[in-house]
């Protein structure tokens, strides 16, 4: 088992530490909050240990789960990853390309491994369907909330955007060429309502909305490719896949056929993956500590942090240019 510690142990700090509590693949050593009395209040009311040195807590651990602000996260990877300990941080994987880049040559440097909570990749709903996305030429996600002050000091790309944006890095095999998006501010100083177009070399396009002050709440995306037509309820964990092949020469009478202009028949079907419930969170954690242990590549490395946090950035940057 892995020793742990968090820093930060404020809304989601305090799910991490529960669920590194529970967890068979780490012992929790403790936490440091700079916040020295909602700190006492945790330790209160869940008995865990409370390190009011950080430095103390980066010895005494093997693993540092940082789940603090994004402007702190750089501070503390490089203090975490510089005493030669792995580090999970929370998305975004720090406040500038720069900064991200720092890191991924120090744990090179250090021999350390990192991964990033970009937490949709542990998806039920994704998992089950994942390895059926090949090859996409057109995608649409749409992740809209209700409005909640917590966040709102970044931008709506970087708080809830950046999650779709690793996903489609995830699933298409092309880099980047072009980047053109709009944001508009209605109640935070950053934009609350953005929507963006990115285009890869390999044709394929994808149409991003977010929006922090929806009147409900969505997760949703949506893969086109040759043949097929899936969709992924990130937040109701649900899928659709939606298939062609050609069609038999003798259709059944209840056999969904299409025909095209030049006279080519497809038939349709239906697949219903099984999704497999599990907790997310705890999902990510614990498959870090399997990276660890048997010295692989985490799922969401420090490499694809920076790559989603790129994309982010130049869409913010799209902003600016179109205003």
């Amino acid at each position: 088992m892995l020793k742990v510690g968090v820093l930060g142990a404020g809304h989601l700090g305090k799910i991490h530490l529960r669920l590194l509590n529970q967890s068979e693949k780490y012992i929790l050593v403790g936490f440091h909050d700079p916040d020295e009395i909602n700190a006492q209040k945790v330790c209160k009311e869940f008995g865990y240990t409370y390190f009011a040195n950080i430095n103390t807590l980066i010895e005494e651990v093997d693993v540092v789960d940082i789940v603090t602000p994004t402007l702190s996260h750089f501070d503390c990877a490089k203090k975490a990853i510089e005493k030669g300990k792995h580090v999970f941080i929370e998305k975004p994987i720090t406040n500038t390309i720069e900064e991200a880049e720092t890191l991924i040559a120090l744990a090179e440097k250090h021999k350390v491994k990192g991964q990033i909570g970009h937490v949709e990749r542990f998806n039920p709903a994704f998992l089950s369907v994942k390895h059926k996305v090949d090859n996409p030429m057109f995608i649409e996600t749409h992740r809209l909330a209700e409005f909640n002050p917590r966040g709102t000091d970044v931008p709506v790309v970087l708080d809830l955007m950046i999650h779709d944006i690793d996903v489609i890095l995830s699933v298409v095999p092309s880099k980047v060429k072009n980047i053109n998006a709009s944001g508009v501010s209605v109640i935070s100083n950053s934009p609350d309502i953005a929507n963006a177009r990115i285009e890869f070399e390999n044709g394929c396009v994808a149409n991003l909305t977010a929006s922090r002050i929806s009147l409900k709440n969505m997760r949703k995306s949506r893969f086109f490719q040759k043949d097929a037509y899936i969709s992924v309820d990130f937040l109701e964990k649900k899928v659709e896949v939606v298939k062609m092949k050609d069609a038999p020469e003798q259709p059944g009478d209840f056999d969904m056929i299409l025909q095209n202009a030049e006279g080519e028949k497809k038939q349709i079907y239906f697949e219903n993956p099984e999704i497999a419930p599990n907790n997310a969170i705890l999902d990510e954690l614990e498959t870090f500590a399997d990276a660890i242990a048997n010295n692989k590549t985490p799922v969401v490395s420090l490499a694809d942090g920076t790559e989603a946090l790129r994309v982010a950035l130049a869409i913010i940057s799209s902003f600016e240019n179109n205003n």
